[in-house]
């Protein structure tokens, strides 16, 4: 709901603050009063396109905002477009503010909540929130994309929809996969070829996760052996002794030590420890060197040996190398990774045909529902067709026509409908267009296309009466909704804008009285003289002297029947009012 709105400046407006109300808002006035000055502010708002000449004169800027309450219908899109832009109000997310800027010499300036933004994004969102008759692009009965939408909230089929499009989604996945494997058919083979090699090289190795530590090692003491041969040898015989040297061995000096030591042992006890010692050293001397003469009989040298451990340890190198890994570990787990890629890889044929499968059940089972949409909307169709064009009677529109199209278009790769192909979206096969003719003779043209002025403002209020619990915009605009009808029709139009208000907020400039009569809000607006200026003044009419004295002045007449007529007119929409409440 537009709560406030706030103008300086701007045309003959030089300040002006008005509050709307939740229902019927009517702005009424005389000739050249400034009265669609407010429509074009609000426009303005919207994004529509910045004229320095709206600057009034003797000012160097002209200011509009406005103040707009979110309610349940649009809060959800309209916080997904703000958040889209980073332009929430964590502090009060229930309200937005607007704010258009224009400075006389040619620069605007666009905000949302105090944020500056382009102004196309002023125009997204008063999308949203206006429906506005003028000359602006804020008409969604007039834009095509928005049929489909507005017939199947009037056909209770969003939920039908909603599954539809769920399918859709699904397919899409579907599709992108068996696109992705068919384009990649060649390449994953070459693929699958360096992985089966891989995996069989790696698989040849027989590779043993110790072997990282077992062979080097291996290879250093076979790489070796003749040098550990030679010191195991010759430490064995300096303990052992050499025919070929002269003197004792070790064993035989420690032996001769541990003999001595006895002797003087049995002589003077206290020696006893040494004694004991001495023989330990002997006996541990002896067994050395009976170790080491076993080990240097034991050490083994096989170049043939050599050269395997050499070729292996070069092998890994090279895997690890070529797999760019650092152990026989990590080598091994690649390998059964690229055995399930190929394995994958392997079964992509009979993939791609589950997928062809899926594909063709997707399809047949979007065109049944598409089918079923499609059905309910023709006969959803004919009866919108009938309704709108008894509402266009009741407005002086006798003689119009209205229908709704729905149009299939066939494509070869299209959902399947019976023996058939058709192009489809989230929404189904339809195309659908609102198509009228005004007047007699006339062919059914795209609603767009065949009105303008009072005559459009008036297939928008059929439409939107009609409409009123599908269509979501919640502030509805009218201006010259009253252009070429008399009192007795104005009455009617008023009685259908005021029940439009139940469901919408609902802003309307007029002329007749009988319109005016079922405002909930009324407005003034008047021109007066400020410093030698033109100047237009808006303000609220408070209580019924006030909106009596102001539908007298519209009628034309002055003294008591004039006062009497406004009083009658305004008591009988009142009373039709309490009726349809």
């Amino acid at each position: 709901m537009l709560e406030e709105l706030r103008i300086r400046n701007f045309a003959v407006i030089d300040r002006l603050e008005l509050q709307f109300g939740a229902g019927f808002n009517v702005i009424t006035g005389e000739t050249g009063a400034g009265k669609s000055i407010l429509i074009d502010a609000v426009e303005l708002l919207l994004g529509a396109r910045a004229d320095p000449d709206f600057v009034r004169a003797g000012g160097d800027r002209c200011l509009i905002e406005g103040l707009i309450k979110l309610d349940a219908r649009t809060r959800t899109s309209v916080m997904a477009l703000l958040q889209r832009e980073d332009l929430v109000d964590e502090a009060d997310p229930d309200y937005l503010t607007l704010m258009r800027e224009i400075r006389r010499r040619g620069r605007s300036t666009a905000r949302i909540n105090g944020i500056t933004v382009r102004s196309e994004l002023l125009n997204e969102v008063g999308a949203l929130l206006f429906d506005i008759h003028g000359q602006s692009g804020h008409l969604s009965l007039f834009r095509p994309r928005h049929h489909i939408d507005l017939m199947d909230r009037y056909a209770d089929l969003l939920d039908p929809r909603a599954g539809l499009a769920a399918l859709v989604s699904e397919l899409t996945q579907v599709q992108a996969e068996r696109r992705a494997r068919q384009e990649d058919k060649e390449a994953l083979q070459r693929r699958a070829d360096l992985l089966r090699h891989e995996v069989a090289e790696i698989r040849a190795a027989e590779l043993d996760s110790d072997e990282d530590l077992d062979l080097p090692a291996k290879r250093h003491r076979l790489a070796n052996s003749e040098q550990l041969a030679t010191l195991a040898s010759e430490a064995a015989l300096l303990l052992n002794g050499d025919e070929r040297r002269a003197g004792l061995s070790a064993v035989d000096a420690l032996m001769g030590v541990a003999t001595a030591l006895a002797k003087l042992a049995r002589i003077d006890p206290n020696m006893t420890d040494e004694q004991e010692l001495a023989e330990a050293l002997a006996q541990q001397a002896q067994e050395l060197a009976l170790t080491l003469s076993r080990y240097a009989a034991d050490v083994e040298y096989d170049p043939r040996r050599l050269n395997e451990l050499e070729e292996r340890l070069e092998l890994i190198r090279t895997l690890k190398r070529r797999h760019r890994v650092d152990s026989i570990s990590e080598l091994l787990a690649y390998a059964e990774r690229a055995a399930a890629e190929l394995a994958s890889i392997d079964e992509s044929d009979e993939r791609l045909a589950q997928l062809g499968q899926q594909q063709d059940r997707l399809l047949r089972h979007i065109g049944d529902i598409s089918a079923r949409l499609s059905q309910a909307r023709a006969e959803a169709g004919a009866s919108l067709s009938t309704a709108v064009v008894r509402e266009l009677a009741d407005l002086r529109m006798e003689r119009a026509q209205f229908d709704v199209l729905l149009a299939q278009a066939e494509h070869p790769a299209g959902c399947i409908v019976g023996d058939r192909r058709y192009k489809f979206d989230g929404k189904g096969i339809d195309d659908v267009e609102f198509m009228l003719s005004a007047n007699p003779g006339e062919p059914l043209r795209p609603l767009a296309k065949v009105a303008s002025g009072g005559e459009a403002a008036r297939i928008m209020l059929a439409l939107k009466r009609v409409l009123t619990a599908a269509d979501q915009t919640p502030i509805l605009i009218f201006d010259e909704v009253d252009q070429g009808i008399g009192g007795r029709i104005g009455a009617v139009v008023g009685e259908k804008l005021w029940s439009l208000s139940k469901e919408h907020q609902v802003l309307c400039v007029t002329h007749l009285p009988q319109l005016a009569s079922y405002a909930d809000v009324h407005f003034q607006a008047q021109k007066d003289l400020v410093a030698e200026h033109a100047a237009t003044r808006v303000h609220r009419l408070a209580d019924d002297d006030a909106r009596i004295t102001e539908l007298a002045a519209m009628l034309g007449t002055s003294g008591a029947a004039g006062t009497q007529s406004a009083r009658e007119i305004l008591a009988a929409a009142r009373g039709r009012k309490a009726i349809l409440r």
